[in-house]
């Protein structure tokens, strides 16, 4: 994870963020920005694990019928979060109303209330994951904050959002069954093992 300064030209006003932030995915293609706490960060592309275990967590959302009717599992849908006037994340997977496209805030993000749970499976911006955002969903109030911290081969479960912090955090390590609250809309098991088997980059051969 970088942050990314600003440049402003000198024959007009300051660019805002939201600018800025536009002038950094035109330079840097594929990367994903996202502004948290007031801060513009930059990501790289993730790798072919991260995408790999995305796939094997999306399933046991939709076998449990939570890709229709009331809501739908997407992956990188825009946030709009509520801590600053042009703070904005856009999560590796959210599971959401069905009518989160009447909820546009803007820059392509929706409000927080669509949101049941979202979703990071953490890359070389682990940090992020697992701290600032923790704050930033918390603040919005997000029911449900699943991490897939590849780095430390955990998996962390956040629920029940209380001043920019969630009142239970609970880590689970390979081996473990996990069921998410059924507030999300069906009862959804994960099995950690598996998931962080899934984010291991397979060595060539």
């Amino acid at each position: 994870m970088s942050a990314a300064a600003a440049e402003y030209p000198f024959d007009g006003p300051p660019e805002s963020q939201l600018e800025t932030a536009d002038s950094i995915v035109e330079r840097l293609p594929g990367f994903r920005v996202e502004i948290i706490g007031g801060v513009i960060t930059v990501a790289p592309p993730p790798d072919g694990a991260h995408a790999r275990a995305l796939r094997k967590l999306a399933r046991p959302f939709e076998d449990a019928g939570l890709d229709e009717g009331e809501t739908e599992v997407l992956q990188a849908i825009g946030l709009w979060l509520p801590a600053g006037p042009e703070d904005f994340a856009i999560p590796d997977l959210s599971l959401v109303d069905a009518d989160f496209e009447e909820h546009l805030m803007q820059y392509n993000c929706y409000d927080p209330a669509v949101f049941r749970l979202v979703l990071e499976v953490t890359s070389s911006n682990y940090q992020q994951d697992l701290r600032n955002k923790v704050t930033a969903y918390a603040e919005a109030k997000i029911p449900v904050y699943v991490i897939v911290d590849r780095r430390h081969t955990r998996l962390h479960v956040l629920t029940d959002p209380v001043a920019g912090d969630y009142a239970s955090h609970r880590i689970h390590a390979p081996g473990e069954q996990i069921v998410l609250p059924e507030s999300i809309g069906a009862e959804v098991k994960l099995d950690v093992s598996a998931v962080l088997k899934a984010g291991e980059p397979r060595n060539a051969t």
